[in-house]
């Protein structure tokens, strides 16, 4: 389960551009929380301690308790914004949350017993379609990851959302298709050797009729009658 986590904030008293740029000069990154029906806040928080967290990557599904004076709010990060060019955060969105309430996420999969895949000791190789599932859970019981095994998987199989066993109380956001999560391909080696299989020459029987000497060709000569 991922655990939950605090960060201390500051009110922000100016918003705009300029009072951001002068936060971020300080090692400060403004931030606003907002939802459970009531008012946005806006905040400024600690760089370097939000990029320990980012590091972390749990941060996207992990409860976080933001301290404002003395008060905690429980809140889920929404969205981190990202300096295009420093790769610095600049701006978190963090939403309000209840104890227990039913929460999207995005989890990370991660797949295990690779050394049970009769598919993998052939030299197939794994193409993962999605690398994290977008779950509907309790905001105390986020999963970190979701395990996936790879026993028994052969070359030709994937692995779709039915097949994947959720944490007890999570279910799959996406309910109206069994999507693809994984499958198992022939490495390229092989494809080769079965694209060169199809391309031999065609069957007596397929090679296209030609005329033998002296046959008339098919259709008017010059000279018909009109």
């Amino acid at each position: 389960m991922s655990e939950q986590l605090t960060l201390p904030a500051e009110p922000r008293e100016r918003a705009g551009k300029g009072a951001s740029r002068a936060l971020r000069r300080d090692g400060r990154v403004p931030a606003v929380i907002y939802g459970d029906k009531q008012e946005p806040v806006g905040v400024h928080v600690e760089e370097k301690r939000l990029a320990k967290m980012l590091s972390t990557g749990h941060f996207m599904n992990s409860v976080i308790m933001v301290e404002v004076d003395g008060k905690a709010s429980r809140t889920l990060p929404k969205d981190v914004q990202f300096h295009p060019v420093t790769s610095r955060p600049i701006h978190v969105d963090f939403l309000r949350i209840s104890e227990h309430a039913q929460v999207h996420v995005n989890v990370p999969v991660r797949f295990l017993d690779e050394e049970q895949s009769p598919g993998l000791k052939r030299g197939g190789v794994l193409n993962v379609v999605r690398h994290d599932l977008e779950l509907i859970c309790d905001a105390a019981s986020i999963p970190d990851e979701i395990g996936i095994s790879l026993a028994g998987l052969d070359i030709g199989d994937a692995i779709h959302i039915s097949h994947v066993t959720l944490p007890e109380g999570a279910k799959s956001a996406i309910d109206d298709r069994d999507f693809t999560v994984a499958t198992l391909v022939a490495p390229s080696a092989m494809k080769s050797e079965a694209d060169g299989e199809d391309s031999e020459a065609p069957a007596a029987d397929e090679v296209p009729a030609t005329a033998q000497d002296g046959d008339e060709p098919e259709g008017d000569g010059e000279g018909g009658e009109e």
